[in-house]
């Protein structure tokens, strides 16, 4: 994977240029994180440059990222769950301390976690986490990610015909 889409990833996402897209979702796109030390670990990018903080988007539109945000966080508890016995559940975080774009985390949760860091928050795991070669996105996670992409197509067409048909 080419290192340039990273440097703006819902610009890239827009064009079709970034690798780690799942799917455009209603106000965003799901994808894949480029780290699986929590195998199934996903984002919502908005799809809007320039919007940095959920308090930027007119009220309509928070509401359709954050129903995004349910979808894919429900898409992932699904695909990890049936991949993983151990699996316990997912964590769903706005935070925006680092990345300037409004993203939304989608974290998997599992038994199999070390006990000092199982019911913490997953930003407590070493640093090395996010950098180490041993979790970086690639093929060998097509298993999680193809199921993932699966269930929200799943959920989202369940979603959009609820909305068409009015309810």
């Amino acid at each position: 994977m080419s290192g340039d889409w990273r440097r703006d990833r819902v610009g890239s996402a827009l064009a079709g240029r970034n690798p780690t897209v799942l799917r455009r979702l209603d106000a965003g796109f799901a994808v894949i994180g480029d780290t699986q030390f929590l195998p199934g670990y996903s984002v919502l990018l908005t799809d809007e440059p320039g919007v940095q903080r959920l308090s930027d988007l007119p009220r309509a539109r928070r509401m359709a990222f954050l129903s995004d945000m349910e979808l894919l966080g429900e898409a992932v508890e699904r695909a990890c769950g049936a991949l993983d016995p151990a699996f316990r559940r997912v964590n769903l975080e706005i935070l925006g301390n680092t990345d300037q774009f409004l993203h939304a985390h989608v974290w998997p949760r599992y038994e199999w976690e070390p006990d000092h860091l199982a019911g913490r928050p997953v930003w407590l795991y070493p640093p090395g986490s996010w950098t180490d070669r041993r979790f970086a996105l690639g093929p060998r996670h097509d298993p999680v990610r193809t199921e993932i992409d699966r269930r929200l197509g799943v959920l989202y067409a369940a979603h959009a015909a609820q909305g068409r048909a009015g309810g």
